[in-house]
């Protein structure tokens, strides 16, 4: 509870009150800075207290002083990129419109901060920068005509789908650099065999489709076109929630 309480503190407040053993001159934000930069560069796995103190030129201990643990560190670092998305999204495009916006948004943040999409969202940062997103994303449901509760599900339903395809991109990513090679390198190399073992008399249905989708794409997955196809997927399953609640409401209407 004490630990949740200082987490809250630090996210709202911010407070500056000396404690014996803080470096003149350091900050919380300088701390979270530190830490983002760090996992920017090298992944989350890299980011621990006494790595961000080493960054800071300040022993761990003095680290401590500032943010309890790793755990509240985390907190922070995601609600500072939070606080810094991009919110420009305008009141007079369409529903389909802003919510693309809204994933477009979500996307540049996994792009730019790659490890935010690996941190779990069970239990997301109570903080301004939550906050700010929050209200900012639902506001793109306005004029949709669902409910609250339809709301902040149809919400989680979209980014949702694109942590999953961020992380997905990732995963390509790292593979691609442990192997130093691209996907169409990879597939270029191992395609001949490939055509050897693949039976098309077996698997009739997988070698025409997984053929046509590899020339189509160049590689067995192409996490761009993934995205956008899948998006659009999402968009529609919106729309239908959407327009059948604009139908009810038609027939309500009528019936008054």
């Amino acid at each position: 509870m004490a630990e949740a309480r200082r987490t809250i503190d630090l996210l709202w407040f911010d407070q500056p009150a000396s404690r014996r053993g803080r470096k003149k001159g350091l900050t919380v934000a300088q701390v979270v800075d530190a830490a983002i930069t760090l996992a920017d560069d090298e992944g989350l796995d890299a980011v621990s207290m006494r790595r961000v103190a080493q960054e800071l030129g300040v022993v761990p201990m003095t680290l401590y002083t500032y943010v309890p643990d790793k755990a509240a560190l985390l907190d922070l670092m995601l609600d500072a990129v939070y606080l810094r998305m991009s919110r420009e999204g305008g009141a007079e495009a369409s529903w389909r419109e802003r919510l693309a916006a809204v994933a477009e948004d979500n996307r540049l943040l996994y792009a730019q901060h790659p490890w935010a999409a690996g941190i779990s969202q069970s239990r997301p940062p109570l903080g301004p920068g939550l906050m700010a997103k929050y209200e900012y994303e639902l506001r793109a449901f306005d004029g949709t005509g669902l409910d609250d509760v339809e709301t902040d599900s149809a919400l989680t339903y979209l980014l949702g789908f694109v942590q999953a395809s961020a992380r997905a991109a990732a995963d390509a990513r790292a593979a691609a650099e442990r192997s130093a090679r691209t996907d169409q390198e990879w597939w270029a190399e191992n395609g001949p065999l490939l055509e050897k073992v693949f039976d098309p008399q077996a698997y009739p249905t997988a070698v025409r489709v997984g053929a046509a989708a590899g020339a189509a794409l160049g590689a067995a997955f192409d996490p761009g076109h993934a995205y956008a196809f899948g998006l659009e997927r999402v968009l529609d399953g919106l729309g239908v929630l959407i327009e059948r609640r604009s139908r009810e409401r038609d027939v309500s209407d009528r019936r008054r």
